[in-house]
């Protein structure tokens, strides 16, 4: 139904981050060093955590996979982009337009619901310690895993088809970077008010359900944080949660930034703005934040950087 809705665009045209020639270049080199930090960064924490016996727990499991989901929508984004810059026409076809949306789709909700993951599991090591071996079993870490990548899996379907039911006229010019829903419903011939508010259900499905999740979850832990005695003991607490809050700030601030205002307040050009931080910006530091706020993560580089001088 897609293709014969949208039979007379074969093509889009992305307007890209900005229309000023002179802010081409220099843009491209910025995004191309986030880029460059983002692919080293997550990467080279995937590899630190597979070959430290050390970090295989699961924390270190769902931070392997958040690396995973970093590196993998931010090249389904920031290449593309980076062609736009130095480019005079920056074209897409149909199908690169959906597909590059279907991944982007799920990448984000898995990147939501790994962030929910993560605070189970940190509520889980704080307020119920004894049993943290028993309740973060691997069965329970894979089952949890599959119930992320599955929300990936049904946000980018019921995205796309929300698409299905849209026409494509004349108009395939893109006021974006890249291939995301709302700009494609301006862009439409017949999108309504019916469309937006699905929009609407399946970013709060995405976002609302893993932020609920996250609060209740650092809910209780703050309420157990408080019943330690000890200054040492709560410090420690905190410490473990800090990267984590840092990282779900961030993420989700831009998001909902984003998606959970109506067209009429958050215009399109701020939204790029907007977009930009959590497609390129967030995806960059996570790696950051968990390797310089974490002591288990600083002291596993170091062995393995020893390691490689000395052999």
């Amino acid at each position: 139904m897609a293709t014969e809705n949208s039979s007379s665009v074969s093509e889009f045209i992305l307007a890209g981050l900005t229309d000023q020639p002179g802010l081409r270049i220099p843009l491209f080199f910025l995004f191309l060093g986030f880029y460059v930090v983002t692919v080293v960064g997550n990467l080279g924490l995937m590899m630190l955590i597979g070959l430290d016996s050390h970090l295989h727990i699961p924390m270190y499991f769902f931070l392997l996979n958040l690396s995973f989901i970093d590196f993998s929508y931010s090249t389904t984004l920031t290449p593309k982009m980076l062609v736009g810059f130095v480019s005079k026409k920056n074209t897409i076809s149909y199908a690169g337009c959906m597909t590059q949306f279907f991944f982007f789709c799920f990448f984000v909700f898995s990147e939501s619901y790994i962030l929910s993951a993560m605070a189970y599991d940190r509520y889980v090591a704080i307020c119920k310690p004894l049993l943290y071996t028993v309740t973060m079993s691997p069965q329970m870490c894979l089952f949890l895993l599959w119930g992320v990548y599955g929300m990936g899996v049904f946000g980018a379907v019921a995205h796309m088809v929300n698409l299905m039911f849209i026409t494509f006229c004349s108009d395939n010019l893109i006021n974006h970077y890249m291939c995301d829903i709302i700009p494609l419903l301006e862009l439409s011939c017949n999108s309504s008010y019916v469309h937006l508010l699905v929009v609407f259900i399946v970013v709060t499905i995405g976002i609302g359900v893993p932020i609920v999740t996250i609060f209740i979850s650092y809910g209780f832990i703050l309420s157990s944080i408080f019943h330690i005695s000890s200054i040492e003991g709560r410090s420690k607490a905190f410490s473990t949660c800090s990267s984590h809050i840092i990282v779900v700030s961030l993420f989700f601030g831009s998001g909902a930034f984003m998606y959970l205002k109506p067209p009429s307040i958050l215009p399109l050009d701020q939204g790029k703005v907007s977009s930009i931080f959590y497609t390129a910006v967030v995806p960059m530091f996570n790696p950051l934040i968990y390797s310089l706020r974490n002591k288990d993560v600083k002291i596993a580089l170091k062995k393995t950087l020893s390691r490689k001088i000395f052999s």
